[in-house]
This record gives structure tokens, C-alpha cells and sequence, in this order.
């Protein structure tokens, strides 16, 4: 499938999603977020894809926000309501996606952008990102899910914090807190990604499917709950030919190859 506004390169088992308006500074409008939408049901779909990698094009933005001149054109609180439904139903395909993706923040990420970042797996940034959750400046919340991730991620004051002032971060103070968990030079973030990416491809894809599904799940109720979850998803693991793959390679002393099945 072609689209305008994204770039998609494959290579093996990973791939590697680009929002490609460097002139926007990657701005989210209703095409990009539809367009991310149908790129995860793709991706989503694709057997040869295990692991991938959104960034954003040029060196100066991740994603900046969404279009301020979109927010412009919504006329009632019905038109905003649904923005933002649209922009959390394309977080979500993100965040429950059966396979793992991570986040490349090459600049920039701001409002939808780092929301879009919180609803990935795994966060990387390089040591020029800044990153933060800037809509009280605009007279609006977040509405794509950062009031909600936000708190999950790096706890309830610091989500205030953040949300309260808009004010931006640097990476390191993004490590600091939890809200991305390597920083690397600009120049180094895609290789870092895609070889982090590379590196989950050869896991077993049943398996790291079943581990998000429990994590994701499991944070929403309370202990007892989270370990049935976690139980089950073992129990299922237990019937898949990479199951048997993984044990019977292990005890053979050689490396293992798992099939998706």
C-alpha cells in the first residue's frame, strides 16, 4: 500500500515506519493519523514483519504536535471530541499491535507526537530530542492519550508536572524519569533502533505477542488479576511449536529457530 505522508522500508524482519513531513516538522493531521492507522493494520498483518521502528523524517523532528491549523478548522467541542477519538483509536492500534514497536525520537516530540511515542514499546531518543506535552499553551489537554500514558509512565506528579506547565524536556531528563529508556548521539539513533528492532525479530514472535498482551493488560488491574493473565498466556505459550523449539534448542546447546507458530 502506497501513502502519502509515510515511508515504509523493510529490510529482513524489521520495518521501518517514517512520517515524512519534514516541512510540518511531522506535524499530525487527520490524513498522517488516519495513514498511521492503516500502516499498523498493514504491518499488523505482514508475517515477515516481527519488529518496527517509527521516526520521523529530517533531523529536526520526531513529531512536533498536530497541526495547529487542523485544531483551527474543528468548529464545536462534537468536532474536537472526535479528533480526539481518532487519535487515541491510532495510539491504541500502536500500543496493543501483537508485535513490538519502538519509538525513534530523532527531535521533536511534542503533543500527539509524544503521545504516539508513549504508546510504543520501547522509547529511544536522541541526546538533541525534546519532548514534552505543550497544549495548556493552546488553551487545550492532551487529547491522544497523554494524560493517561503519561502518569503510567513516569508517575502521577510528574505527569502534572509536565501537563500543567507545557514546558519541554531534554533527553537525559527524559531518561531520568522513565519516559525513554536509552539516549544516543543523532547520528546513531536509527542504526541503535533498528538493531534493537533486529534483535526482537529473532525472539519468538508468539511469545513477545504474549508478553506485551500481559504487561499492557496486567497494568490495568490489580496483582492478583495481572498474575491470572500472565498464568494464562503461559499456559497458551506452553501448546506452540516455538515453545518446543526454544526448550528442545536449549537443551541441545544450539541457537534456536522460532517460527511464528
Amino acid at each position: 500500500m502506497s501513502y502519502k505522508h509515510l515511508l515504509i522500508d523493510r529490510e529482513e524482519n524489521v520495518a521501518v515506519l517514517t512520517i515524512n513531513r519534514p516541512d510540518k516538522y511531522n506535524a499530525l493531521n487527520d490524513d498522517v493519523v488516519a495513514e498511521i492507522s492503516s500502516a499498523m493494520d498493514e504491518l499488523g498483518a505482514d508475517d515477515g514483519v516481527r519488529a518496527i521502528v517509527i521516526t520521523g523524517a529530517g533531523d529536526k523532528a520526531f513529531i512536533s504536535g498536530a497541526d495547529v491549523g487542523m485544531l483551527q478548522d474543528l468548529e464545536t467541542s462534537r468536532d474536537a471530541v472526535a479528533n480526539s477519538r481518532r487519535g487515541q483509536a491510532m495510539t491504541l492500534k500502536v500500543e496493543n499491535l501483537p508485535k513490538p514497536v519502538i519509538a525513534a525520537i530523532n527531535g521533536y516530540a511534542l503533543g500527539g507526537g509524544l503521545e504516539l511515542a508513549m504508546a510504543c514499546d520501547i522509547r529511544l531518543a536522541s541526546d538533541t530530542a525534546r519532548l514534552g506535552q505543550p497544549e495548556v499553551g493552546l488553551g487545550i489537554s492532551p487529547g491522544y492519550g497523554g494524560t493517561q500514558r503519561l502518569p503510567r509512565l513516569v508517575g502521577r506528579g510528574m505527569a502534572k508536572l509536565l501537563i500543567f506547565t507545557g514546558d519541554m524536556i531534554d533527553a537525559q531528563e527524559a531518561l531520568r524519569i522513565g519516559l525513554v529508556q536509552r539516549v544516543v548521539p543523532p547520528g546513531e539513533l536509527l542504526a541503535e533502533a533498528k538493531a534493537l528492532a533486529g534483535k526482537l525479530a529473532t525472539k519468538p514472535p508468539l511469545t513477545l505477542a504474549a508478553c506485551k498482551e500481559a504487561i499492557n493488560r496486567g497494568l490495568e488491574v490489580d496483582l492478583e488479576r495481572g498474575l491470572s493473565i500472565e498464568s494464562l498466556e503461559f499456559g497458551i505459550l506452553r501448546s506452540t511449536e516455538d515453545y518446543q523449539e526454544g526448550t528442545t534448542a536449549f537443551l541441545e546447546k544450539r541457537k534456536p529457530v522460532f517460527k511464528g507458530k
